[in-house]
């Protein structure tokens, strides 16, 4: 880490010594821009744009605007532009506005956006990956829109100190999963438009929004349930394509309390001239009722509370009966399962994952929402023999028939590498779909290991983050380890460095500072934001991915679980 903190320092001096002296522009904005500027591939259309620095504001940048040596406003939409949005925009303290719409732009959002926007829209690119989590440190943002682009995964519990934000758009993308329950404190928002994505669940959460919201668009969706009767209230709304109920929500059974006693013989008038009328009855009539109410009361009480008596003890019967059987159970199985698998199940559905609570050092803590997917797996014994038990995993389960298929049956044309644990192979799905796939070799696993196979998978299909290649599917079958990666096509850091100086002359300083800055933001990721955090234990170039913008990917993140007897490797080669 020394060693990375010099690199970036280095950078941090050539990027400031390239700075004109007495230049109208904060030298860590005009660095930034510098950086956008490279990372869109030094665009022509771009009038007044320079990478080596320059003044934004001395020499009125196309599309910039500045507020004394800061830099406010940058207002690009619909030129063209082609790349990614680098990795500076954070030092841009002083922009409030940033539109780049209707462009090329693509990767991912970067990990950390401009803290003090109140206007960001990056609408109709094609951004892919997740919603990054320092959305929810933006608390001045006013207007939020993400439409149009790739965007996936759960949106995240992002939303809960947006309280200045009255529109956001983040429709025709491919979120997924229920509503954060942190959309319900956004008391501001006038217009949210989700349409055309895969979100699914209730919709309850936004139905205290309605007295603020004056367009509501979550067409096309997979969204189920009773729709709030709030939302009638709202103007402009649209709920087609979804799976809602028929109706309005049904309102809660109404309490009926037990019916008060009446006198057998209808009472007569006091003067004995017909019946009493309404309103008229005597003292004496008024007390027997009041006291036939007091009995009605009481007996409702009593049988009430009888038959909760009963109730719990039926439910006692019926726990201790079930923990019998058991008991019984367990005592009659072979021995071929192996206990300690069980222990680690259960520990692993019953423990905070990584991704259930994220804490940054300059935010306050983001709770995510858990998106449990409670598989069926199969476990197999020493002998072959097959026990299903439950786990919560997020990554896609495969066959090994199936990923036989794709690798060609684990060829050597289809092999990409080889490490500690074993071999990775390109697979080349039906769909069209590109995964890597690591084949364990069960030598280099120990007994105790492999019954910690399914909470390591547990654990890394949490891990989400965009410099770290995230964990898809796994394969427990027919005694086989396997995991299912995203393909990151770019080759590897140590390949860059040293296999040709032609692959080498491509890492630019600003790649090299990307690339260093990238990968430090996945480490402190895995320390400082996962709880508990995450050693990784083989760092080195080798295990660097980068994509085509040379993006970095720290790849076998959670793995040192399955070593649990290695030493830490840290390599720089």
């Amino acid at each position: 880490m020394e060693a990375l903190a010099a690199a970036l320092a280095a950078g941090l001096l050539l990027v400031l010594a390239a700075a004109p002296a007495g230049a109208d522009t904060d030298s860590a904005d005009a660095a930034a821009l510098g950086n956008l500027y490279t990372s869109w591939n030094s665009p022509s259309q771009l009038a007044g744009w320079s990478a080596g620095g320059g003044d934004p504001c001395g020499a009125a940048w196309q599309g910039v605007t500045c507020s004394g040596a800061g830099v406010t406003e940058i207002k690009l939409p619909g030129i063209g532009l082609d790349g990614s949005l680098g990795y500076e925009l954070s030092n841009l303290f002083s922009l409030k506005t940033l539109d780049l719409s209707n462009n090329n732009l693509h990767g991912s959002v970067p990990y950390q956006l401009p803290p003090n926007l109140t206007y960001l829209n990056l609408a109709s690119n094609n951004f892919s990956g997740n919603l990054p989590y320092s959305i929810t440190n933006m608390a001045s943002i006013e207007y939020l829109n993400l439409s149009h682009n790739s965007l996936s995964n759960q949106m995240g519990d992002l939303f809960g100190n947006l309280n200045a934000l009255s529109e956001l758009d983040v429709s025709f993308n491919k979120l997924t999963g229920d509503l954060p329950n942190s959309m319900g404190s956004l008391s501001n928002l006038s217009s949210l438009y989700m349409q055309n994505n895969q979100f699914t669940g209730s919709v309850n959460v936004l139905r205290g929004l309605s007295p603020a919201l004056n367009t509501l668009d979550i067409a096309n969706n997979n969204f189920s349930g009773w729709i709030p009767k709030e939302f009638s209230s709202i103007p402009d709304l649209s709920l087609e394509g979804n799976s809602f109920a028929n109706g309005p929500a049904p309102p809660p059974p109404p309490f009926m309390p037990p019916p008060p006693q009446r006198p057998r013989n209808r009472p007569k008038h006091p003067q004995g001239q017909g019946d009493a009328p309404k309103g008229s009855e005597s003292p004496t009539i008024q007390s027997d009722k009041k006291q036939g109410l007091g009995t009605g009361l009481l007996v409702g009480i009593i049988a009430g509370s009888i038959v909760s008596a009963l109730c719990v003890l039926l439910l006692l019967v019926c726990c201790m009966r079930n923990v019998q059987k058991r008991k019984d159970d367990a005592s009659s199985e072979t021995k071929d399962f192996v206990d300690p698998l069980t222990v680690n199940i259960e520990r692993a559905s019953s423990r905070e994952t990584p991704e259930q609570t994220l804490q940054d050092s300059s935010i306050a803590a983001v709770k995510l929402p858990q998106p449990e997917k409670m598989t069926p797996e199969r476990v197999y014994g020493k002998n072959g023999s097959m026990r299903k038990t439950k786990v919560p995993i997020t990554a896609t389960p495969y066959t090994v028939a199936s990923l036989q298929v794709a690798t060609n049956s684990f060829c050597q044309d289809s092999l990409l590498g080889e490490g500690s644990l074993g071999r990775v192979y390109k697979a080349d799905f039906s769909n069209g779909k590109v995964l890597a796939v690591k084949k364990i070799d069960s030598a280099a696993l120990s007994l105790q290991e492999e019954d910690n196979f399914l909470e390591a998978v547990s654990s890394m299909s949490r891990l989400r983050h965009p410099n770290i290649v995230p964990l898809t599917g796994y394969c427990v079958e027919h005694g086989q380890r396997l995991l299912v990666y995203e393909y990151i096509g770019n080759g590897t850091l140590h390949d860059m460095l040293h296999f040709t100086d032609e692959m080498s002359r491509k890492l630019t300083w600003n790649i090299r500072v990307r690339i260093a800055l990238g990968t430090a933001r996945a480490l402190e990721y895995l320390h400082e934001v996962c709880l508990p955090s995450v050693v990784h234990r083989n760092f080195k170039s080798s295990n660097i991915l980068l994509d085509k913008e040379h993006n970095p990917h720290l790849s076998d993140c959670g793995l040192a679980a399955l070593t649990p007897n290695t030493e830490r490797q840290v390599s720089f080669d």
